[in-house]
Order: C-alpha cells, then structure tokens, then sequence
C-alpha cells in the first residue's frame, strides 16, 4: 500500500469539518455569552488570580486561546488591563484550551450525529436566539467529532505504509522535528486544538510513538503564540509586551517540557496506564499535565516574567483607566446627585479614551495588511464603547430619578446624556469605516497612495478636533470653541478636496478598483461626520456653561447653527 491508495478526500473533508466545527462552535459560543464575555473579563481581573480563572473559562467558552489572548491584548493596549493581569489571562487560556483535546478523546462517535441533529432542528425551528444559538453549539461540537472520527478510519492504514513508517521513525528518534512540525502546523491553521487532534488521530492509529507525540504538543503551544504576535505586529508597547509574554511562557515551558521529555513521558504513560486511559485520552492528559505543570511553576514568578519582559520590550505602556463603570455606586445617585454626576464624568472620560482607541484602531487597519486579528481588535473596542454606553447611560437616568436635583445638575445630567450619545456614534462610525475599510481589503485592489493619504490627513484632522474638545472640556473656553469650530470647517474643506481629487483620479482612469471607488465617498463621509460629533459635544458644554451663567447672549451665533448628526 502506498500514500495513492489513501482515501485522501476523507482525510481532508475530516480535517475540514473538524476546523470548520471548532470555529463554528466557538462563534455560536460567543453569540450565546453575548457581551457578558467581555463584562466577565473586565470585571473579574482585579488581580492575577481571578485572571487566571477567568483565561480558562473564557478560553473553554471561545474554544480558542489564540482568540481570548487576542481579546486580552485589545484590553491591555486600551489601558483597561495591566500587563500583570494580561499574564493571568494567559496562563489561564493555556489550561483552558487542553479542554478541546480531553472533549475529542471521549468515545462518544456513535452518538455523534444525533447531537448534530438535535442541533440542526434547534438552529433551523427556533425562532429565538438564545436557542437558535444553542443549536449552532451542539451543530459545531458534532462536526468536530464527526470530522476527526471520518480522518481517523482513513488515517488507521496510515501505519502500514513504509513512506509513513520512516518518517514517523525519525520523528521519534529527533523529537526537534516534531517540535518544529506541530509548531509550524499549528502557526499554520493557528488553532492547536486541531493539531493535537490530529496527533491523537494519528497516534490512536499507531502512526507515532508517544516520544514523537509530546513534542507536537510542545510544538502546538508555541505555534499558538502566532496570532498574538500578529494581533500586537504595528500596535502599542503594551500590545507587544503581551504578545511577548505570552511567547515566552509557552517557549520556556517547551524547553523545559524537551529537557524532561523522557521522564515526562514515562510518568503520564504510567498514570494513563492505571487508569486504563485509551490513546487519544492519553495525549489529552499530556495535553493537561505539561500545561499545568508549566504554570504552576511558572505563575509564582509572574511579576519576574513581567519585568524582563519589560525590559525587553522598553517603552511607555498605556495609563490604566481608573474608573470601572461596573462599580459606579447606584445608592450613591440617590444620596449625593451631585458626587454621582462627578463619577459618571469620570467615567464618561474614559468612555472618550476608547472611542478615540478604537478610531486608531481602524486607521492602523487601513494602513495595515487588513489582517483578522486586527478586526478582533476594534470589535473588542466597539464592545468596550456600547458597555460604556449602557452603563453610563444607565447611571445618568439612575441620577435623575433621584427627585431632588438642582437645575444646574439637572443641566448637567442632561449634557452628559447628550455627549455620552455623541461619542457612542463616534464609535458606530469607526464600525462603518472598519466595514469599508474591510471591504477594500477583501477586493485586494485596495486604494490609490493618494487616496489614502488623503483619509490620513482626515484622520489627522480629527485627532486634533479631539484634543481641542478635550481642552474645552477642562476650560470651558469660547476661544477654544472658535478654533474648534475653525478645525470643522477645515475637515469640511479636507472632505470636499479629496472628492474633487477622487472624481479627478476616476475620469484620468487612475482609480479603476471598483470598490474603493464606491465607498471612497462613504469613507470622507463618515470622517467628517466624526468630527461633527466632537462640535455637538463641545456645544453641548458650551452651552451648558452659558446657562450656568446665565449668559446665552455672549455665545458665539455658530452655536445653536452647528450641525448635528
């Protein structure tokens, strides 16, 4: 028998579905926590313990450490985790994601396609989400199974082919060969879970010895360390330092795991031996034990790990924002209305660090290679924008139910509702420019230099819009009011030079990309439409102040003229 005489398309239709269903089951897992995921993980980090155990359940809930530690990275650059906290996460993911491996070596493949039934009448019948959800769920966690059960019959001839044979043999007499395939295999298809599941197909049909099967799963660990080191590729020095955490933990942990391979691998053979452990439920345990073994040698130094990584990676990490809008104090609202809207400013200042992230977050995707853990990326930061939303909003009408506030508090509550909704749309308009932006990418004609200059220059043009709306916010100046407002006509110029330039490079044939020529105007569209909402807030201030006073006559006329969209 030779490699011809192999039933290649169940291989690879197995290998498919078992992708295909791990991260369909970690989509609909997703949808069914719903933005809780997020809220667990800020709220429950307070320190690296708690970190700790909520990388594991976020990591079994995602069925993807390469996805929660692409999450941890978002919320480590936004300022809303300390590189400490970011550690716990990420030993967590590493126990965490050893659940995938210990679900595929259960023999439960007889009973397999009845789960993908049951899921498939709760997805097409339900009309509720939630259930709807549940049924994708069962779906996705069947076709890993059914997928890995249909390659692992086709792959049990593998061990009678002598082209195989050898080169199994000399991947158990190097075990850095396998190091290195299982790291390249799994920086590959950037999922581990799918190559130790190989790997226990593999050696369930006796096609490696155990020696070459501990070293794949080493190798997996530190292929997994991809997709962060992308997701932080161009970010900030802290999206860096925890990519850089996160592979230097799984790298120290692989060496030590090659350094004590023969010792280790005698141990878990003897352990799955007395419990009468089969072969894939015995690479599942090895899965476990080094995983475990590695941080809990590891997790006493963490601050040790974090401060060479500090020095490794010098630079200047985000400040931490200090308000947790989970912990805006509802009896405090009712008490001492005026103390309460003073926390919910707090907060709503750091809602604006956020927003203004995210807006450079879909900047750095236009200029980037439009990669997907980039557009995790402003996903996370656009649920950290709607939790600020809901809960300061939430607040503020908590506030104003307290029955006895003064009309200058009541002004203010007011104000703060209104701007809180500005830099919400501010955020949406990010999402907009993400899904232009993406759909540029996906067309791969992408946009003249020129063009993007252009959307730059925009860019530029609102980040200094922002820094004079946050100067007003402090001064409440009619003098920073009126350069603002001079900022929003020369972003009203900008916008309006680059469409002639576009119309100009469309009529010389210069701008042929079919899709960037449509949304191009969209683009300069919602740049400007940004920028709009910083003259709403700053007005909103503004006019709060004159109320104060008392004195709408001194306000500059363009006040109450502004646009608002």
């Amino acid at each position: 028998m030779g490699l011809s005489d192999m039933r290649w398309d169940v291989i690879l239709g197995g290998f498919g579905l078992f992708m295909f269903g791990i991260n369909f089951m970690g989509d609909a897992l997703k949808e069914f926590a719903g933005d809780k995921l997020r809220e667990y993980i800020d709220r429950y980090t307070s320190n690296p313990f708690s970190a700790f155990l909520i990388g594991i359940v976020i990591t079994v809930v995602m069925q993807s450490s390469s996805a929660s530690t692409a999450i941890t990275i978002g919320m480590v650059r936004a300022g809303l985790m300390t590189l400490e906290q970011a550690a716990g996460i990420i030993m967590g993911a590493n126990i965490g994601t050893t659940i995938t491996s210990f679900l595929i070596s259960l023999d439960i493949g007889k009973y397999i396609l009845y789960v993908i039934f049951a899921g498939a009448m709760l997805s097409c019948f339900s009309s509720r989400r939630k259930v709807k959800c549940l049924g994708n769920i069962l779906m996705g966690f069947g076709m890993v199974f059914y997928g890995l059960d249909s390659m692992g019959e086709a792959l049990s001839v593998i061990k009678d082919i002598p082209a195989f044979t050898n080169v199994a043999l000399k991947l158990s007499e190097n075990p850095l060969l396998s190091l290195l395939a299982g790291t390249i295999m799994t920086g590959a298809v950037q999922a581990s879970a799918a190559t130790i599941g190989v790997v226990q197909k593999m050696y369930q049909a006796g096609a490696l010895s155990f020696q070459a099967v501990l070293p794949f799963v080493f190798g997996a660990n530190i292929g997994t360390t991809v997709t962060g080191i992308l997701a932080s590729a161009g970010g900030s020095t802290a999206a860096k330092r925890t990519a850089g955490l996160h592979t230097l933990f799984n790298i120290v942990g692989s060496v030590m795991g090659m350094i004590l391979l023969k010792p280790l691998s005698a141990v878990i053979l003897d352990v799955s031996a007395s419990l009468g452990m089969n072969k894939m439920m015995q690479v599942a345990l090895a899965h476990i034990m080094f995983n475990a073994l590695a941080t809990l040698i590891f997790f006493p130094l963490l601050k040790q790990m974090c401060a060479l990584v500090r020095k490794i990676i010098p630079g200047e990490e985000p400040k931490r924002l200090q308000v947790d809008v989970d912990h805006l104090d509802p009896s405090l609202a009712r008490r001492l209305p005026a103390a309460a809207l003073t926390a919910a400013e707090e907060a709503i200042h750091s809602m604006s660090d956020a927003v203004v992230e995210n807006v450079h977050n879909t900047r750095d995707y236009l200029n980037g290679k439009g990669g997907e853990e980039e557009l995790q990326m402003i996903d996370q930061g656009e649920s950290v924008v709607n939790d600020y939303d809901k809960k300061i909003t939430a607040y503020l009408l908590e506030i104003s139910m307290a029955g006895d506030l003064s009309p200058s508090d009541t002004l203010e509550q007011r104000t703060d509702l209104d701007n809180v909704k500005n830099l919400e749309r501010i955020g949406d308009i990010a999402m907009n420019l993400k899904e232009f932006f993406q759909m540029i990418h996906e067309d791969q004609k992408g946009l003249s230099p020129s063009a993007v200059y252009e959307i730059n220059r925009m860019y530029n043009q609102f980040d200094e819009m922002f820094a004079k709306l946050l100067e007003i916010a402090k001064n409440h100046s009619q003098a920073s009011y009126n350069e603002l407002l001079k900022l929003e006509d020369e972003m009203d110029l900008l916008e309006y030079n680059a469409r002639e330039s576009h119309f100009e490079r469309m009529a010389k044939k210069i701008c042929t990309a079919p899709v960037a020529s449509s949304v191009y105007c969209d683009i300069l569209s919602n740049l400007e439409r940004m920028g709009d909402h910083c003259c709403n807030i700053a007005r909103s201030m503004m006019k709060m102040t004159a109320d104060h006073i008392g004195d709408d006559k001194h306000l500059n006329p363009r006040l109450d003229d502004n646009k608002q969209r």
